[in-house]
Formats: C-alpha cells, sequence, structure tokens
C-alpha cells in the first residue's frame, strides 16, 4: 500500500485540486460518485480517489478493468464558466497533462489518441471520461475521470485486451509509487486547468497536436452507428477533431476513433 487516508491528506492539504477529497479504499466508479457530490454542491478542485473500482467504466459505457492496489482512479470536479459546447476541451486538457506526467517515466514513447486515450508505444495506459452537467447556456459543474495502469501486469488483464492495454510498471520495468504520480498528476492538472482559464485553448491545442498520433493518418470515426472518415488533420476550437475528406473538411465532436492500416 502506497498511500491511504491521512497520507493523502497530509499531500494534498492546501492544493487546487484536492484540499477537499474523498477516499475509498473501494468504489463502484469515482465519476458517480463526484458526480453526486457536484449534484450536492462541492467545491471546485474536490477530487475522489478509490484503490479499486468494481464499476469503472470508460467512453460509450466500456468496462474499465481496475483491480484492487495497481492503479490510479480518480475524479475531479470543476466548475468552469465555459460555453457547454466548448467542454470536451476539458477532455482534451487532461490529455496533454497526464502524457506529459508519463513522459518523465517513458520519454518519447507517449502519445495522445482523439478524445480521451493516452498510449505508451500505441497500447493504452489510460483513459479519461468527463461528464458535465449543463443546460443549453452555461456549464453547472464537470466531472473529470481518470483511470491510469499504474503496477498492473500482463496476466492481470482480461486476455481480450493483453494486446491493447499496458501500464507503467510493465514500460519501465518497475514498481511505479503511486502517491508520488497522483500528486504530479494533480499539479500538472492544476497547469493546464489555469491555462485554460485564463489563456484559452490555444496552447493547450498545440500540446495536444505535437502528442498525437493520429495527425495525418486516415481515421474511422463511429459514432451512434454512423461512420465518418478522413484524414485526421487537427483539432477545433472546441476540441473536436477535424477531417479531411477529400476536399471536405468534417468535424466530429464524438465517436470511437480508430487509425486504418493502410
Amino acid at each position: 500500500m502506497d498511500w491511504n487516508s491521512e497520507i493523502l491528506e497530509k499531500s494534498l492539504a492546501g492544493k487546487f485540486f484536492g484540499h477537499k477529497f474523498y477516499y475509498y479504499p473501494a468504489t463502484g466508479s469515482t465519476n458517480e460518485d463526484a458526480f453526486r457530490l457536484g449534484i450536492a454542491g462541492a467545491p471546485e478542485g474536490t477530487v475522489v480517489i478509490a484503490d479499486s473500482q468494481t464499476k469503472g467504466r470508460g467512453r460509450l459505457q466500456r468496462s474499465w478493468h481496475s483491480p484492487s492496489g495497481s492503479n490510479i482512479h480518480t475524479t475531479v470536479i470543476l466548475r468552469p464558466q465555459m460555453d457547454p459546447a466548448r467542454a470536451t476541451q476539458i477532455s482534451i486538457l487532461a490529455g496533454v497533462a497526464v502524457a506529459e506526467v508519463l513522459e518523465r517515466y517513458c520519454p518519447g514513447r507517449v502519445k495522445l489518441k482523439w478524445p480521451n486515450d493516452v498510449l505508451i508505444n500505441e497500447k493504452k495506459v489510460c483513459g479519461i471520461l468527463s461528464q458535465a452537467k449543463a443546460d443549453v447556456k452555461e456549464v453547472d459543474f464537470i466531472v473529470l475521470g481518470i483511470g491510469i495502469n499504474v503496477n498492473i501486469n500482463y496476466n492481470q488483464f482480461p486476455q481480450e485486451i493483453q494486446k491493447l492495454a499496458t501500464s507503467l510498471s510493465i514500460e519501465t520495468g518497475r514498481g511505479i509509487n503511486r502517491l508520488e504520480l497522483i500528486i504530479s498528476l494533480y499539479e500538472n492538472l492544476t497547469k493546464w486547468y489555469k491555462q485554460l482559464i485564463q489563456d484559452g485553448f490555444d496552447r493547450i491545442k498545440e500540446k495536444w497536436l505535437s502528442l498525437s498520433i493520429m495527425t495525418g493518418k486516415p481515421v474511422e470515426v463511429i459514432f451512434q452507428e454512423e461512420i465518418v472518415s478522413g484524414e485526421a488533420t487537427g483539432l477545433d476550437e472546441d476540441g473536436s477533431l477535424i477531417l479531411l475528406a477529400g476536399d471536405r473538411e468534417i468535424k466530429v465532436s464524438a465517436g470511437d476513433a480508430t487509425i486504418v492500416k493502410r
């Protein structure tokens, strides 16, 4: 055990993320917990941390494998004053923040896949899921969930994803201190979130594109049984993926993106 409630409380005291936190040895889903807290009025910067999840979910309701004592499962509550149409920017900045931290462990091997996957050597090491409570005009709050495979071994992954997933310990060949990692994660999230609020999306977009595994490649995006294809050329100001299909530019705001092997 590399953390517990007391260690986390001491480490996060006075921080933007973690000044108020909820720690669970096990929970169904940190996003569900945080959403309930958000409805109850929890302040921005509140974090939920769990040592294991039993109902962890990624995008499109896919399950996220999260055994006890191995990974990071955390959700933060944000209350940005932003147009709901730009809420995808939050997932984009989270990807940048995570990737920058993981680069310290695996220099030159970390990439981003739209909209919310962090990869090492083209295998998924982190999933991000943001969910907003908003009306047509404004965001009430956003819960931003981050799951990182830290000290999980190949044989602990379900067989069907063993060729698709990885962990920091697999890639580095050593055990990783989760407390140090999660503190670095919150610090970097703070940096990039303040960048968005104070200076806008441009620098975040530039950093994301520098780490993108998709730019210049043929991509298929599936959303609600519709398939959109084209060459990934960039990000729009709202975080949408821009595809070039012939001479037509397409902006995709949601979906499951796959690089097409030529």
